[in-house]
């Protein structure tokens, strides 16, 4: 029997520790592999650790509630055979095992990855070798092969797609140094290397599915390495362009476009990487905001902080030498003719919002109904009630939680439009509860947010939790249960309203209901002209569940409430 020691693997974006919120097993339990064993969280989600091994849980590190370093000892195994460790105990500031702390080194890890089951399997799962592996004269003496599997990135995921590489074949990088970013469902997560070493190859390109637990990076490294022989990658395609701390490698990359716009690079700064035209550029959102201000498009600001990170100082020298604005004109004269093409590859979370909603048109015949509103009476009671919320401090209010709750009042009558559907299965699920989806705009694509339990909110609760859940969304904060569990969602576009649109419902929920702008409009109200405030309200649903005259007798029932916004709470 050998003992096993596994280290709290990469929970992503960076992040150098996370916080234990539970343990899955107790010393003395017998796992399997992929076995649950703890859960974690980070500032980004509550993410689940699984073992790497079969093997008896002989002691655990950290208690609920501590935060745990990233590769600091997690959980020890009495496993089958050598195990990657010695019999002696795991050395920890607190002297025991179970006390958490004490960061890993890169040799424990090659340690770890070499004596783990699945090396073998890397080694046989990786393509046929195309990329050149040897790299001759890199200086390490004695070098050997080590192979970088993609880690478990959360959330139960088998499989990550690849947005952008940051390193390219040849480079050599420190470890915990930023390799690549991937993408599950939920987030956009930094990879780091766990050692140090020279890039031998690189396996997958952006936008590819990479499999959890298979090769992502190969090295050269010093000292034992984990594997006889690196596996390579296979050959990029003809258009593709790796970064290597942000810089794109275009030596191979074939252009689409006939026209290139140069970057002005402020004197005596240190260097600057440009992003890849595919990748998010890397920025913190004080920077983003102040861009958006100033309407420049960050992919074309070169960045001086690590892996390109662009910082305030590379956007004033930006700005200083002739920025290049969204409102910009493409060239120098107004009726000057325009040439040549740009191709853009959908990847990362833009593409999983097309396979999202692709899905729901698919599988979801639609039926759209748009009704007028008159809300002169609730921008009325909206003002006095914002009037008197000055002097209390409470929350402004718009008119999305006066929706929120109408929509919640005629559901009672309707709990069949509050349902989501498996038509696999052929089950409608009603909820009771009225978990209320927010279709909110981000910097990275449309996310619905969720609003749980609006029935049990007032007005102000629920506008500043509409105003929460939606901030962590557009600030990448929102955690998996805020970003899921929907049982019906509102999409507004605010004052960008317009006339009507046709709302897509959000897979496998039954309805959406999209409020247009509030405009004035002259109309016949008992038999004279009058100006009032109207509103078209928009709305689909599912007709496999939702019959029009119940869709219609719906929102029938939202539109006299709105009017006679006084039965809203009656």
């Amino acid at each position: 029997m050998g003992r096993f020691v596994f280290k709290l693997p990469d929970v992503g974006e960076g992040t150098a520790e996370a916080e234990l919120v539970g343990w899955h097993v107790k010393v003395g339990d017998v796992v399997a592999e992929d076995q649950i064993v703890a859960d974690v969280m980070t500032d980004k989600a509550t993410v689940e650790i699984t073992a790497p091994v079969s093997g008896k849980v002989i002691a655990i590190h950290g208690e609920p509630g501590q935060m745990v370093p990233v590769r600091g000892p997690l959980v020890e195994f009495e496993v089958e055979g050598a195990g990657n460790t010695d019999s002696s105990p795991f050395p920890l500031e607190g002297g025991r095992a179970g006390d958490g702390g004490g960061a890993a080194t890169s040799q424990d890890v090659a340690r770890e990855v070499a004596s783990s089951p699945s090396a073998q399997a890397i080694q046989q799962s990786a393509t046929t070798p195309t990329q050149p592996s040897p790299l001759e004269g890199e200086g390490l003496a004695g070098a050997a092969n080590y192979v970088f599997k993609l880690p478990d990135v959360g959330e139960g995921t088998a499989e990550a797609e690849l947005v952008g590489w940051h390193v390219k074949v040849g480079d050599a990088v420190s470890e915990d140094q930023i390799l690549a970013d991937v993408m599950t469902d939920k987030a956009t997560v930094e990879i780091t290397s766990p050692v140090s070493g020279v890039v031998v190859a690189l396996h997958g390109e952006p936008g590819q599915a990479s499999a959890v637990g298979g090769p992502l990076v190969s090295f050269k490294v010093e000292g034992k390495g984990n594997v006889s022989a690196a596996p390579e990658a296979p050959k990029p395609a003809e258009n593709s362009t790796t970064v290597s701390g942000g810089k794109a490698d275009t030596a191979k990359a074939t252009p689409k476009t006939s026209t290139t716009a140069s970057v002005p690079v402020a004197a005596d700064s240190k260097p600057r990487t440009l992003s890849d035209r595919n990748q998010r550029p890397l920025a913190s959102p004080a920077v983003r905001n102040r861009a958006r201000d100033l309407g420049v498009e960050l992919q074309f600001v070169p960045g001086s902080g690590p892996a390109g990170r662009i910082e305030h100082a590379d956007l004033d020298a930006f700005v200083a030498g002739g920025a290049r604005t969204s409102t910009s004109a493409s060239s120098s004269s107004t009726y000057a003719k325009a040439e040549g093409t740009t191709e853009v590859r959908i990847i990362g979370l833009r593409r999983k919002i097309a396979e999202k909603m692709a899905e729901s048109v698919r599988r979801i015949p639609h039926i759209t109904y748009v009704e007028e509103i008159d809300v002169t009476a609730l921008e009325e009671l909206r003002a006095h009630l914002n009037a008197e919320a000055k002097k209390t401090g409470k929350a402004k209010l718009n008119v999305l939680p006066f929706i929120a709750r109408a929509i919640v009042v005629a559901l009672r009558d309707q709990p069949q439009i509050n349902a989501t559907y498996d038509d696999e299965a052929g089950i409608l699920t009603q909820h009771a509860a009225v978990h209320l989806g927010i279709a909110a705009q981000t910097p990275n694509g449309l996310m619905v947010p969720v609003v749980r339990h609006a029935e049990a909110r007032d007005p102000y609760d629920t506008a500043l939790e509409i105003a929460r859940v939606s901030g962590a969304a557009k600030d990448g904060s929102a955690k998996r249960e805020e970003l899921s569990g929907s049982t019906i969602t509102i999409t507004s576009l605010g004052t960008l309203g317009g006339v009507v649109h046709t709302p897509i419902i959000n897979h496998p929920e039954v309805a959406i209901v999209g409020p247009n702008k509030i405009i004035e409009r002259v109309v016949v109200k008992d038999g004279q002209m009058v100006v009032r405030k109207m509103m078209n309200l928009s709305s689909s649903f599912d007709h496999r569940i939702v019959d029009g005259h119940d869709a219609a007798v719906f929102v029938q029932r939202i539109k006299g409430l709105l009017e006679h916004p006084a039965t809203l709470w009656m």
